[in-house]
């Protein structure tokens, strides 16, 4: 699976870092969710390249998300 985070229209709640610090964290400079440096697609802050479909804590957080900015493709 694959997942992208909508950083524009993420309102920094800190569930998704909270629910799943293996993939989020936050940004130390806007506060903004963005994906863990060691699982980004090609730098990019906002996309993932595939990761470990055992990585449950990724579909609890983007349920818990408020602003539903986390999307998930398998």
């Amino acid at each position: 699976m694959k997942v992208t985070i909508d950083r524009m229209q993420c309102v920094s709640c800190g569930s998704c870092w909270d629910t799943c610090p293996a993939l989020f964290v936050q940004n130390d400079d806007d506060s903004f969710s963005q994906i863990v440096e060691e699982y980004r697609d090609k730098g990019d802050r906002g996309a993932s390249v595939a990761i470990p479909d055992t990585m449950a804590c990724v579909r609890e957080a983007a349920g818990l998300c408020p602003a539903s900015i986390i999307t998930i493709v398998e």
